[in-house]
Parts: structure tokens; sequence; C-alpha cells
């Protein structure tokens, strides 16, 4: 696969001399956060070491309806802009490729294709703040040179428009999170015999599973079939609020066990409105599943309402201070913002790499399987 790596804007070589932006800090040099210092101060100092890898933003389909924008210098048209994710100690971002509600077939599949081109023109005309990555290794790299790392992804599963040759077309354009829902084969009843080899076939590429809006049955098997943890982008705890795309708690549980994450959205509709509900899902998440399996999505740009206090990507420490004003630990937080993310990024990669010496690309058609 060493090949499709061609399709990235190459790393500066280790060694050149690059200039960090203010207030941004490799990880060896971050500094420590000072026990007395105010939450706010000391949310400020943790971040800079263990910064934000947010699970979902909606930027690429906003970008699509803006004439003209200017991300590096600021952007007052969206949510999301370089100044406001470093003000946010936000270093990774993952960009939905998800399409408006009735897209199918191949006019999903050119949708995708079209706002993937544009995540690309927009990082490519964007150098300075943004670097389109594809493994866990490009996103620290990314970081340590200053730049938000783009992980492309999650992707509807319209888009593949039932063939796994457009998933591997997909995988090799970069993309790295795909969503298990509203499929023929990802439905209210589970997966079919082909959703299973979609998953395994995601699996020898190194593509995360995404069970945000899948049904129950979906997110048990998928949880239990995939070798590499699986995601939860946009899902806070149902026990605190009755959204569908919230899980229960048995759910959660089972997710914490199989090593997967549950990225809770900073939206008033799922999580409440202001940053206390949101610290609530946080606080009932690590307890139910463990503080291995809490992230963050900020859902900016995706046309949701967010709380009081966290309207944009500059907010996070905000909501870091209230945490750590509930008596979140350092570990915990490193693990909410950071740690978790990149663990199962890493996982991907290791187990994509194991899968290709064992197993070659899946010739299986939904007709043949599901027929």
């Amino acid at each position: 696969m060493a090949d499709l790596q061609d399709d990235i804007p190459a790393a500066t070589e280790v060694g050149e001399t690059e200039t960090l932006p203010a207030g941004s800090f490799p990880e060896p040099y971050a500094p420590a956060p000072d026990q007395d210092a105010e939450p706010l101060e000391r949310a400020h100092a943790l971040l800079a070491a263990h910064p934000v890898a947010d699970g979902y933003s909606g930027l690429p389909w906003a970008l699509k309806h803006l004439p003209w924008y200017d991300l590096e210098l600021g952007e007052t048209a969206v949510d999301t802009d370089v100044p406001r994710m470093r003000a946010g100690h936000v270093a990774a971002l993952f960009w939905s490729l998800h399409l408006p509600e009735g897209l199918a077939g191949d006019r999903a599949v050119g949708a995708t294709l079209e706002q993937l081109d544009l995540v690309r023109t927009v990082t490519e005309g964007h150098p300075e703040g943004l670097r389109l990555v594809r493994t866990s290794g490009q996103v620290i790299d990314a970081r340590n040179r200053g730049r938000v790392a783009v992980v492309l992804g999650p992707a509807t599963a319209a888009a593949l428009d039932d063939s796994l040759g457009i998933l591997r077309v997909l995988h090799a354009l970069g993309l790295r999170v795909l969503t298990l829902a509203g499929t023929s084969w990802a439905s209210e009843a589970g997966l079919t015999r082909f959703g299973e080899e979609v998953v395994r076939e995601m699996n020898r590429l190194g593509v995360i599973a995404d069970l945000s809006g899948a049904s129950e049955a979906t997110i048990s098997r998928a949880t239990a079939l995939s070798k590499t943890p699986v995601l939860c982008t946009r899902s806070a705890a149902r026990a605190l609020r009755p959204h569908p795309a919230n899980l229960p708690d048995d759910l959660l549980t089972g997710l914490g066990a199989a090593g997967g994450l549950c990225m809770v959205p900073l939206t008033a509709e799922q999580t409440g409105p202001n940053v206390r509900d949101v610290a609530d899902h946080l606080d009932h998440v690590r307890r139910v599943a463990g503080p291995e399996c809490v992230g963050l999505s900020g859902t900016y740009d995706s046309g949701a309402a967010h709380p009081q206090d966290l309207a944009d990507a500059s907010r996070y420490p905000y909501l870091v201070a209230e945490l750590l004003r509930r008596g979140w630990s350092e570990t915990e937080l490193a693990l909410l913002t950071w740690e978790n993310a990149q663990r199962v990024l890493r996982s991907g990669d290791f187990v994509a790499r194991a899968a290709q010496q064992r197993r070659e690309p899946s010739p299986a058609k939904i007709a043949e399987l599901d027929g």
C-alpha cells in the first residue's frame, strides 16, 4: 500500500526547522498543568500537553456552500477555522463526508467523491494550518509540526453503493472512518452476511467502523465482529437524554469491554443546553464504560445547535475546566482529549498491516451473499 501514500502531501523531513504557532507545543515540550492555578488556566496548560482529537466536523459540507473562505485568517461563516482551533487546542479533526438524507446509489457515490475532492482542495490551500493524514503516525507528525491533522471520515455507508470495490477506492483516496447505518446490509435487523464481509474488508484496509445512528443489533454485531475497536462518533448517554443516537448503558458497557470509543457530541439536542450537561454525559460514559471509552465530538458546522459556552471550536478549554472542577485527573483528561482516539487509529493501522499479509481483497458481491 506504500504507493498510496503519494496521494498525501509529503511531511517536512525530520530535522528541518519549522516555527510552531504561538500557544502550540510539540509533545515533548508541553508544560504540565499547575495544580494551584484556576481551572481555566489549568485547562489551557493541560490541553497544550494533551490536545483535542475532535471526532466529527461538518466543515466540508458547510464550505461547499460558501463562495469564498480563508480558514487560516479566520472565517466567521463557519464554526471552525485555524485560529479557533488553535485557541481550542484542537490538533486532529475528523472531517465528515456525510450526505443529506435521500441520496443513494450513483448520486451518493458522486457526492462523496466531490466532498473528498473539496477536503483535498481545502487542506492543500491551507498548508500552514492543515495537513491531510492517513495514519496515526502522520497525526503525531502533523501535531508536532504545528498543523491540525485532518482525518477523512466518517462517510456514509450509502457511498459504497453495495460495492466493496468502491470501499477500496475510497480508502485509496484516504477514507479512514465509515458509518454503518442506513443500508440494506446494516439495518434494524443487524448486519447481513454481506454486511459482515464489509466489516472484515474494512479491518483489512484500516477503515474504522462508526456505529452512531446504527441499530442496536448492528452495533452489537459489528462490535463483536470487528478486529479493531469501533467508534461512535456522535453518541452520548441515553440514560440522561433519550435521543435515538445516544447509547443505552448495556451498549456502552459492551463498547467499553471491546475497547471501543464513544465520542460525546457537543450538541444541545443530544447532551443538553449548557456545558454542565455535556460534562454530565462524559461523567456517565466514564462511569459505565470506563475512561478508555470516552472521547469528544464537536459536531461543529453540522447544523446542530451547541450548548452555552461551547459555541465553536475554540471553547474546549471551558469544557475541560468544568471536568477539572469535577475531579477528573490529568490521566483521564489525556485519554478523553487525545489518547483514546489515537489508540483506535493505531489499532486500525496495526490490524490492517497484519490482515493484508493473510487476506486478499474480498471479491464478495451483495447479490451472492444476501440475494
